[in-house]
């Protein structure tokens, strides 16, 4: 155990800071199946910071109430089933980037969706 970091949590963590926080979580939650770990709120209840566990990994959202924005995010993603994964994200209210396609025979089956926030998810099954 590493005193350094909270147990169970990786050492790299994407950070998805977007106007709307709670849409995002809600996304995870549905098309990923996260668990929300942890929430802080500023003083007026709106979201200040979340973690959400998905599988093996950790996604952190800021809330908007913020200046440190940088463009739309990409999140590379590793689940069980991409094609499965994909039609869930759309059933959340994801917009299609790309279906789920191999480029070579040897490649993952990869599909792509955007998330309301902004956020690409790249979904991949080896």
């Amino acid at each position: 155990m590493n005193a350094w970091k909270p147990a169970g949590y990786p050492s790299m963590s994407p950070y998805l800071i977007c106007e709307d926080g709670e849409a995002l979580i809600r996304f995870v939650q549905d098309a990923f199946g996260g668990t929300l770990l942890r929430r802080f709120d500023r003083p007026d209840g709106s979201l200040m910071h979340a973690e959400i566990r998905v599988d093996d990994g950790v996604v952190m959202v800021g809330g908007g109430a913020t200046d440190a924005r940088t463009s739309a995010p990409h999140v590379h993603l590793y689940v069980p089933d991409a094609t499965a994964a994909y039609a869930r994200a759309l059933a959340a209210g994801a917009t299609a980037v790309q279906e789920p396609r191999r480029g070579r025979e040897d490649d993952d089956l990869r599909g792509g969706v955007r998330d309301a926030s902004g956020t690409t998810w790249w979904l991949a099954t080896r």
